[in-house]
């Protein structure tokens, strides 16, 4: 099924079951605690604890969306089969209108019925020393006629909260089989019974001796992956293949090679969507991750000797294959294609600088990767790649260490110029307290 169909049906079926369809909102959200949009559920947490009325401003209890979502955990995996930065999120959501029942057999009907597909089976939550198995969704889906039922830990299903505090609870999963035969996680449904005060790394470590706390009314929040949908609905092999991305892949040329084309491809629908929604390259912040899209790709541009029409014909076949389901994209298509450009004309000069310095060097290590990265912005992948024989020793681990070692060290002068206040930097303009921020807001 086309992915054009599968978002109508997804809408529609819950439409038909009394949801309010919801646009999707910014990939820059509302929530100061968290860089991009990661999840549906992040435009309704205040629904969720009781600071929203759904009623007033949904008329109705229940929501369906098809939310833009990117995640920067994953940058390092863009290549495989089936790991993406932006996609696109299908989820239904519930403010007390209903909870695990109606969830899991909507799921089980959109799944099998609409869908024709077959469920190879499901995950529930084992359950902790906080909260008891999910003893209830094994009886709904044993009643479903699903048989194979797994356990596991709160790892992987339970899940959020999403940055500093927030809803959270068990989750169940549905997996089903790609053309290879593997199984592939498509949908989790999250029942939201608890509010945890902190971020989720506090939840797992339980070091911080913060409890779970029920929430007065239980939601559901549900996320299903489009791509991973249209791939296994397709029967493709992987994403790319898939009407999303075969006509995007198909204006590299072939001699990039298949990884390099799936990871320039992601790269630029990223960069595309992010620059819809107002994000701008730069050095901190979410400008920061759009420029380590955008800089990676013109990178192979140049090393690759392709020709900067072919990107900027995927950056225009991008707007054009979504903008009518996301008509930002045709409105910002302009400024886009011209954020683009300029961003091109800056990086060119560094990469030309950085590259020929790269040249000169007999061997690379950690030292002197890094060192081009500080100064020329040139991305370790690239690094990696260009200088080949003479990089052998050269690893991602070493250069990390490298790279918290000058983490350290600019920590240690930020805060003595600045008092040491709690916060690993702050200049009124830039501000960090982790040393992942500080990566994020001080690196080009």
């Amino acid at each position: 099924m086309e992915a054009d169909k599968i978002r109508n049906k997804f809408l529609k079926f819950f439409k038909d079951r009394g949801h309010a369809v919801v646009s999707s909102s910014s990939l820059i959200p509302d929530d100061p605690s968290v860089l991009l949009t990661t999840a549906g559920m992040q435009q309704f947490k205040p629904y969720y604890t009781g600071e929203a009325d759904p009623i007033k401003d949904f008329n109705s209890k229940n929501t369906v969306s098809i939310q833009k979502s990117f995640r920067t955990s994953d940058i390092d995996e863009v290549g495989d089969e089936t790991h993406l930065t932006f996609f696109e999120m299908l989820g239904n959501f519930s403010f007390g209108g209903y909870f695990k029942e109606d969830a899991i057999k909507w799921a089980h009907e959109f799944i099998t019925k609409e869908m024709g597909l077959a469920i190879s089976y499901v995950s529930i939550f084992r359950g902790s020393d906080s909260v008891p198995k999910d003893e209830e969704s094994r009886a709904i889906w044993q009643g479903l006629g699903i048989s194979d039922i797994r356990e596991e830990g709160m790892a992987d299903v339970f899940w959020g909260p999403t940055g500093s505090s927030g809803p959270c609870g068990p989750t169940t999963e549905i997996y089903c089989k790609d053309a290879t035969g593997q199984d592939v996680e498509i949908w989790n449904i999250v029942f939201n019974q608890f509010y945890f005060p902190g971020p989720r790394e506090e939840l797992l470590s339980g070091a911080s001796g913060k409890k779970l706390e029920p929430l007065k009314i239980p939601g559901v929040d549900t996320g299903m992956g489009l791509e991973r949908l249209a791939m296994i609905s397709q029967g493709k092999k992987n994403i790319f293949e898939t009407d999303l991305f075969a006509p995007l892949v198909g204006f590299l040329p072939k001699p990039l090679g298949e990884e390099k084309k799936r990871i320039a491809a992601d790269h630029l629908r990223g960069t595309t969507f992010l620059l819809a929604d107002g994000v701008r390259p730069s050095n901190k912040g979410a400008g920061y991750i759009l420029r380590r899209l955008m800089r990676r790709a013109f990178a192979y541009e140049h090393i690759f000797k392709i020709p900067s029409l072919a990107l900027d014909a995927m950056a225009h076949g991008i707007i054009h294959q979504y903008g009518e389901f996301y008509p930002e994209l045709v409105r910002g298509s302009q400024s886009i294609m011209a954020e683009i450009t300029a961003e091109r004309s800056r990086f060119s000069k560094t990469l030309d600088r950085g590259l020929r310095e790269l040249e000169k060097m007999n061997s690379v290590g950690a030292v002197g990767a890094f060192k081009l990265y500080e100064t020329f912005g040139l991305p370790y992948e690239i690094i990696k790649e260009v200088a080949d024989s003479r990089a052998m020793n050269l690893s991602r681990e070493d250069f990390d260490k490298e790279f918290e070692r000058h983490q350290a060290i600019s920590r240690a002068g930020v805060e003595k110029k600045f008092g040491g206040h709690g916060l690993i930097l702050d200049t009124g303009e830039l501000k960090a307290g982790s040393e992942e921020e500080l990566k994020i807001v001080t690196l080009a």
